[in-house]
């Protein structure tokens, strides 16, 4: 570890001799002036009026806050940037006044307790729009002003990486009910201490108390300083850390994004909890004639009976169409002229009441459609009826073109196929007819054989409108698939128009081949091992993955990818979310790292990588050194790529010139200076 963050350390000095090259190389340039150079400094504080970290502060919280900065600013994103610690009911008013802001306070304050005022990078200059990162204004209206520090890392449990500008939230132990067996602590009180993580997912937590807090991490993707479950990421932890007892970190300010950073103390695995929507409908309406859609506010509604008064059951088709069930389509499998504009129905389910218990609820449906004629359309049947009148004028018969079907697909007219995923076509409407001896799958070779080859639809078993088209793919030749016209038919009564495509298959000599031998010492326990892009995206995956064996992934594509292991608990077969009421974390995802650290492994085409990894090593429990550890290792990789793409760029005409932070300032304006010295201790 001491190695790394020497490298570590290294590599922040020379990508920083790139931008101090180029200023310096800018300066020693002779000839025409250009105005100087590119103010790459955000604003300094000048003065604060009262002064920051001031005490004995009064309750009315009617006052006003000046802070002046050393040139003129703009205030951006306050909306998502500022927020106050502990909340206030009435968020302050700011405002701009000269080179200065200020705030109006507009709330009554809590007796002896401490407020910050986090700026974020609200706080512009206002030609360049250089941001002072993490200006704090801090008060307290008793005696004092809290000052323990925490330091906390936020993840994505499921993607394993950062989670950007959470919101972590301390509560007082003493202050919140006792935790038994449901912690209800989200839903019913306020934080004492609001912090907000960086970009990194790194947090430094300031004015503490000496005490005992129940902590959580909170996205808020709405920015309304709320927690939304199914909508925000959240996570907590099980124990309840006291500041003053926890071991000392290194803090320093990140010269190249420009804020504070840490070693963290705290690690939060952040989820979806989807365990506590409201099961109520939302709403209903009939986009088509043959389509309803139903959208509950809840996960996988009890629907009791659904009946209209004049489409009979059997000719209705339910269709869930989104994960959890919570959105359902009613597809009408009747001829248009049996659909009445309006259709009338009677659904009972379960419903959350008031008091959040589930009961039987009865809700009249009224599905109304009508014809809308588009622009398209309407100028098309304008444009027919002048032809037809032209034509009677001239006493010429007249026949109306054939139009084309509305029977609408996607299936590729021109593809490379995948042999192990075989074709996918989708539709728009559930068919209810596939007229398979009509259908025709050929395979020409080099020499001009053609051969009939099997086809197959299989319907997917998550969607209505959805079939696998399964066939035994040869990698030599040409494939031409034939759909004549009216061979598929929908519930609508529509038909296709005819269609021809041709295909090839994988060549395997131009994809990369990965062997995986797993090792683990619980031969019962459960895995699945995805491969993932470089950018994160999920390229394919093997479920139900035990130790002992051996995966192998066909047909990877050639440059960098990244091995995702989802640690599956209860051998379902998918990563599972937590629950925050019932103390339940999410199951563990970790990526793949070799012994250097790099997550990311080159392919090349007809190459056969061999990988080993060892469960019990990859999902061993977190402690704070081997979490520094891996983030000084991601750190290092980014370093590393920064370093080399610099290298290849060359020096910049832009002057990234060191940052003052508005860290902990205090009444001077001063930043705490932790810039060329990383790992300072800190308490």
């Amino acid at each position: 570890m001491t190695h790394n963050k020497q490298h570590i350390t290294f590599l922040r000095t020379a990508v920083a001799c790139l931008f101090l090259t180029a200023f310096l190389c800018r300066c020693a340039t002779i000839g025409t002036p250009t105005g100087g150079p590119k103010d790459s400094l955000p604003p300094v504080i000048v003065a604060l009026n009262p002064d920051n970290f001031s005490t004995n502060r009064p309750l009315t919280g009617h006052e006003r806050i000046y802070i002046e900065f050393d040139e003129f600013i703009q205030i951006k994103d306050q909306q998502k940037e500022f927020f106050t610690s502990p909340a206030m009911k009435k968020k302050p008013l700011i405002t701009q006044k000269g080179k200065g802001i200020v705030i109006q306070l507009r709330d009554t304050l809590e007796p002896n307790t401490t407020y910050a005022l986090n700026f974020g990078g609200s706080i512009r200059d206002n030609n360049e729009g250089n941001p002072l990162n993490s200006m704090r204004y801090v008060f307290s209206t008793g005696e004092t002003c809290d000052s323990m520090i925490v330091s906390g890392y936020t993840a994505d449990s499921y993607k394993a990486d950062s989670v950007s500008k959470s919101f972590i939230w301390f509560f007082a132990v003493d202050s919140v009910e006792q935790v038994i067996t449901h912690d209800s602590t989200l839903f019913k009180y306020k934080p004492d201490v609001i912090a907000r993580a960086e970009n990194n997912g790194i947090f430094i937590a300031q004015n503490l108390k000496p005490i005992p807090y129940r902590v959580y991490a909170i996205e808020d993707t709405n920015d309304n300083q709320m927690y939304e479950p199914s909508v925000d990421q959240v996570g907590f932890l099980t124990e309840t850390p006291n500041p003053a007892e926890l071991p000392d970190f290194a803090i320093w300010h990140d010269s190249l994004r420009r804020y504070i950073s840490a070693e963290p103390q705290l690690y939060f695995r952040m989820f979806t909890d989807r365990a506590f929507r409201r099961h109520v409908l939302q709403d209903s309406h009939r986009p088509l004639q043959h389509k309803a859609e139903l959208f509950f506010t809840g996960d996988f509604p009890e629907i009791l009976s659904l009946k209209f008064d004049s489409v009979p059951d059997s000719k209705i088709i339910r269709e869930p169409v989104t994960e959890n069930k919570d959105t359902l389509y009613l597809w009408f499998n009747a001829a248009p002229e049996e659909l009445p504009d309006t259709i009338k129905g009677e659904m009972i389910y379960m419903k959350h009441d008031t008091a959040n218990i589930l009961r039987p609820d009865t809700v009249q449906l009224k599905l109304s459609w009508r014809k809308i004629e588009s622009r398209e359309e309407e100028k098309e049947r304008e444009r027919l009826e002048r032809e037809r009148k032209k034509a009677e004028a001239a006493g010429e018969e007249w026949k109306e073109p054939k139009k084309p079907s509305p029977f609408k697909h996607t299936i590729p007219t021109k593809s490379d196929i995948n042999p192990e995923e075989h074709l996918w076509a989708d539709f728009d409407y559930p068919l209810t007819e596939i007229d398979s001896a009509r259908i025709l799958l050929t395979r020409t070779l080099e020499d001009g054989t053609i051969e009939d080859r099997k086809l197959h639809f299989v319907r997917d078993t998550a969607s209505l409108r959805r079939y696998q088209l399964r066939s035994d793919w040869q990698t030599e030749g040409t494939y031409t698939l034939t759909i004549p016209e009216g061979a598929l038919t929908n519930i609508a009564g529509e038909k296709n128009d005819s269609l021809v495509a041709t295909y090839t298959v994988f060549d395997p000599e131009k994809f990369a081949t990965l062997l995986i031998t797993v090792k683990s010492s619980h031969p019962t326990a459960s895995y699945i091992i995805q491969q993932l892009d470089a950018s994160g995206r999920l390229k394919q995956e093997k479920r139900d993955v035990k130790g002992g064996s051996t995966v192998q992934l066909n047909y990877v594509a050639t440059g960098e990818i990244q091995i995702r292991i989802v640690e599956d608990m209860n051998s379902n077969g998918r990563w599972d979310t937590g629950n925050v009421v019932e103390m339940r974390q999410p199951e563990r995802t970790e990526l793949y790292a070799d012994e250097k650290g790099e997550t990311l492994i080159a392919t090349k085409a007809n190459w056969e990588i061999e990988l080993t990894i060892d469960m019990d090593k990859l999902f061993a429990p977190v402690t704070m050194q081997s979490l520094q550890e891996m983030l000084d290792e991601r750190e290092m990789r980014r370093l590393e790529r920064e370093w080399e793409k610099r290298m290849k760029e060359g020096p910049k005409r832009d002057n990234h010139g060191q940052n003052s932070s508005g860290f902990g300032f205090g009444s001077g304006g001063g930043a705490m200076n932790m810039t060329g010295n990383m790992f300072n201790s800190y308490r």
